[in-house]
């Protein structure tokens, strides 16, 4: 194992975002793989008009790995700076536009998100988990019957038990940059972040779970806080069905390390015992940013996985 470790971050939205913050600090050969299904808010606006990939996830990875210095978190504020007017531009992210504005012109997305990572200085890199933007259609049942959904944000928010799960279109283009890097790894980090719309697509696109089962890469798992419902995602399900999901679409998964919080989790020992049956540790932590949080600290997260490389 190298002293700088070769990470690959699979993931989306603000759980991805934390893992790579604290891995930003721990190593410069980390490359995030970005799930491209958002269709909510400023996202789902430029993919309708663009036809693109929706930028928004991309955009918070780019910005998760500015450096420290104040060129990096300045142009990071920049790119997260949302406009607020009574017309066409309210609600959108400036990096969102930056990215599709680079990718109408060239045609290109991993060479025009390169392109803004070059102007912050990012460590490390961010590629999209397909060059086709995706949906994702959940089947559901619900109190009221059988339901079927699609879309990132009806998927993350519809309550009922999840039945299946598949990619719209079913056999999108690979990033041939991202196989690559999943080849390349000597780790692999899974999660934090909505479990179904960020975490699952990376196993439901079957060039890419081929690529992970194949991976020589050891695997961390890691499980999300408990969090409560909101009117924008049903929160549901435990760590236990989170994995037993994964290897549902992936029969001969295999993790090396789990982390969970310590502090929130119900059933320890339930979950250690499925962790180890895929042939992995549980490491127990305090990785919330604080006491009843859903969000992980990076700041803590960082040490745990520094632990864990060494």
């Amino acid at each position: 194992m190298s002293s700088t470790p070769r990470v690959v971050a699979l993931g989306g939205g603000h759980g991805l975002a934390a893992t790579l913050t604290a891995l930003r600090t721990l190593t410069d050969d980390v490359t995030a793989i970005v799930t491209v299904a958002d269709n909510g808010g400023s996202s789902g606006r430029i993919r309708t008009e663009f036809g693109t990939l929706p930028p928004g996830d991309l955009r918070m990875a780019l910005a998760a790995l500015c450096s420290d210095d104040e060129w990096g978190r300045g142009w990071a504020d920049t790119l997260q700076y949302r406009f607020t007017s009574d017309g066409p531009l309210n609600g959108h992210a400036l990096g969102n536009l930056l990215l599709t504005a680079l990718w109408d012109r060239d045609g290109d997305h991993v060479a025009g998100i390169a392109r803004v990572g070059e102007l912050l200085r990012i460590k490390g890199r961010v590629l999209p988990m397909a060059l086709d933007a995706l949906d994702i259609e959940g089947t559901f049942a619900t109190a009221s019957g059988r339901k079927i959904v699609t879309g990132q944000v009806e998927v993350a928010s519809t309550k009922g038990r999840l039945e299946s799960l598949r990619l719209i279109p079913e056999e999108p283009r690979a990033t041939p940059e991202a196989l690559s890097a999943i080849g390349d790894a000597e780790w692999i980090t899974i999660g934090p972040g909505s479990w179904f719309s960020s975490v699952m697509p990376h196993f439901l696109l079957q060039e890419q779970a081929h690529a992970i089962a194949q991976s020589s890469a050891k695997k961390i798992v890691i499980f999300n806080l408990p969090e409560p419902e909101s009117e924008d995602e049903f929160a549901g399900y435990s760590a236990q069905e989170h994995l037993a999901l994964i290897t549902k679409h992936l029969p001969n998964f295999h993790l090396d390390f789990a982390i969970a919080d310590r502090t929130s989790l119900t059933d320890s020992a339930g979950l250690k015992e499925m962790v180890e049956g895929c042939g992995g540790e549980l490491v127990l932590a305090d990785v919330a940013k604080s006491p009843g949080s859903f969000h992980h600290d990076p700041e803590k997260l960082a040490p745990v996985l520094s632990h864990i490389f060494n």
